[in-house]
Formats: structure tokens, C-alpha cells, sequence
């Protein structure tokens, strides 16, 4: 069965597109820990992390510092923080959270924004890349 995350990749259901290429996607977390909440995948559904082979776990990572970098540069925080969890979804994935405190990598607390400011959001990162 599909992850959300390959349906998301098919078009089956609405994101909001920060950055892709023929490979990756990164796309705003829809229950973000903080604001500008991202998430960055492979387009192939691989369930984990380490067993992507190393060309596309390099390319992820790669991808995932591109997609950090204009984070930063548009959501006002300290730094961007990187999780690797995975266990909601068994698709492999990183989390890039803007940083102010350190609650905001706990998975606890979370904020709210309506489709306007995901949309908005979204556009100001793209506009950073």
C-alpha cells in the first residue's frame, strides 16, 4: 500500500510545494512543530532512512541543505534543526524545523496556520531557493 508520501508524489492528495527535482520533494509539514515546518523525501518509497542506497541518501541530503539553507533565510529563527524519525510514515523523510528553543524538535507542541499562510509560506521559501 502506498505511503501518504507517494500519494502526495502522485498528485493524489494537496501539498505545499516548497521545492522538487526529479528525485526529491520537500513540501511543508501540515502539523508543524514550528513555522515553516519541512519536510524533504525521495520520490521512491523506501520505508528507511539507511536503506536508501548511498548515491540517493547523499542526494537527499544534499537536497535537504538546499531546501535549509532558504528556510533560514525566510522563517526568523536561531538555526534550522534536522530529525530523522520515521515511524509515522513508512516512507524515509527529514524534518527541517526553524529553531528558537529547543521544544520546537519535540514533537509536542504544535502550531496552527491556516491555507493562506501555508501558501504564503510556501511561496516566500521558493523564493529563497
Amino acid at each position: 500500500m502506498a505511503s501518504i508520501f507517494t500519494k502526495i508524489v502522485a498528485g493524489e492528495i494537496p501539498y505545499y510545494r516548497i521545492a522538487e527535482d526529479e528525485n526529491y520533494l520537500a513540501f511543508l509539514d501540515v502539523n508543524p512543530n514550528a513555522k515553516g515546518h519541512t519536510l524533504c523525501i525521495p520520490k521512491q518509497e523506501i520505508n528507511k532512512l539507511f536503506d536508501l542506497d548511498d548515491q540517493a541518501y547523499l542526494g537527499l541530503m544534499l537536497f535537504a541543505k538546499k531546501v535549509a539553507v532558504a528556510l533560514e533565510k525566510t522563517v526568523p529563527c536561531k538555526r534550522i534543526g534536522m530529525a530523522v524519525i520515521g515511524l509515522e510514515v513508512p516512507h524515509a523523510h527529514v524534518h527541517l524545523i526553524p529553531l528558537n528553543e529547543m521544544d520546537e524538535m519535540r514533537f509536542q507542541n504544535k502550531v496552527s496556520l491556516t491555507p493562506q499562510e501555508f501558501n504564503a509560506l510556501a511561496q516566500a521559501i521558493q523564493e529563497n531557493l
